[in-house]
């Protein structure tokens, strides 16, 4: 497993990743008790819980937050299903960005996240508008909640615009860029497996890296994604086949590290990041994802079907790819029609 955790590490201070993929902290003295600190890493929680076990003293109870402040509708949203119906990579992005907020306005009334407050927020982090468009996404899903819980009167967050960066996202893979990885890469190397995986299931990063034989039932592969809860229906093609029986696997995953453990999600991502890099290709995970879209719908999958494999809903993301795929076909039936004489 890569350790991204910080050197040196703090004396007793020990990391395991849990058969969820969840990296958890504990502090163990020698063959003393082991005492798991519940907090991320370099907060200031995670601090005091360490230092309180240094000590050999309980770790301090967090302060309870005063009523009708920011903090303290953020801990009774924590425990609505609201929340509870996010999927786990979503709650985590949205703790992240909770957290800043909580350390710099906490402790401020409700009433004072108005409008005007939300906008400044928005715009104070317009140099990075992914950052500011899920910090609307996250106190709009506070709010609608806080309305519906008869916490607040209005949601403050209604009109205020989410900012969609200009960009196509993730650059999809090119056929030439595959056929480069796979001349680097061979059958039997645990580079070519993750590469499969992620082209010929679609998977995203975190379910490609959690896939493993315990998915697969005569030859189909069945998984719940991380990131929306659907659970996909896949069948294992021959090249993936072929790539999992030449690889190294593990015991519940198929992709793992050089110690044959699995990834997280996080960890995956950038080993596969250093590996597009080595081969060299500018592709990513998510890139592989996207060239699989591509095929399938230059390949004529309809939307339907692009849904089914990918874990999509409402049709917009399908559409797209067979949008393009439809323009391209057309555009090769009419680029002849330009030649003269043709009717």
């Amino acid at each position: 497993m890569i350790d991204d955790m910080p050197r040196p590490r703090p004396p007793h201070l020990h990391t395991e990743i849990t058969r969820h993929g969840k990296r958890v902290w504990y502090f163990r003295r020698g063959k003393g008790k082991r005492t798991r600190i519940d907090h991320d890493f370099g907060t200031a929680e995670f601090m005091a819980a360490y230092e309180a076990a240094l000590s050999g003293e309980d770790a301090p109870k967090p302060k309870k937050s005063g009523v009708n402040t920011f903090k303290w509708l953020v801990e009774r949203y924590k425990g609505s299903t609201a929340w509870a119906e996010l999927s786990s990579a979503t709650r985590k992005q949205r703790e992240n960005i909770l957290r800043e907020v909580i350390q710099k306005n906490g402790d401020q009334p409700i009433a004072a996240f108005t409008k005007k407050a939300i906008v400044a927020g928005r715009d104070r982090r317009k140099a990075t508008p992914n950052m500011a468009r899920h910090f609307i996404v996250t106190l709009r899903g506070i709010f609608t909640w806080a309305v519906e819980a008869d916490y607040v009167a209005a949601d403050p967050t209604q009109g205020v615009k989410s900012p969609r960066p200009r960009t196509d996202g993730h650059h999809a893979w090119t056929q030439a860029e595959c056929d480069a990885f796979e001349k680097k890469w061979a059958l039997g190397t645990r580079e070519r497996l993750a590469y499969d995986i992620l082209l010929y299931t679609g998977l995203r990063r975190g379910d490609a890296c959690q896939l493993g034989r315990q998915h697969v039932r005569n030859g189909v592969i069945t998984i719940k994604t991380e990131k929306t809860g659907e659970v996909v229906v896949i069948p294992v093609l021959q090249p993936l086949q072929a790539s999992i029986a030449a690889a190294p696997t593990g015991d519940l995953t198929f992709v793992v590290g050089e110690h044959g453990r699995g990834f997280t999600k996080e960890s995956f991502g950038n080993w596969f990041g250093d590996i597009c890099r080595k081969t060299p290709v500018k592709g990513t995970a998510h890139g592989l994802r996207k060239a699989g879209a591509t095929r399938a719908a230059e390949g004529g999958a309809s939307e339907a079907e692009l849904e089914a494999i990918f874990g999509w809903r409402g049709g917009r993301m399908a559409s797209l790819y067979t949008r393009q795929a439809n323009r391209e076909r057309l555009a090769k039936q009419a680029a002849a029609k330009l030649l003269p004489g043709q009717d």
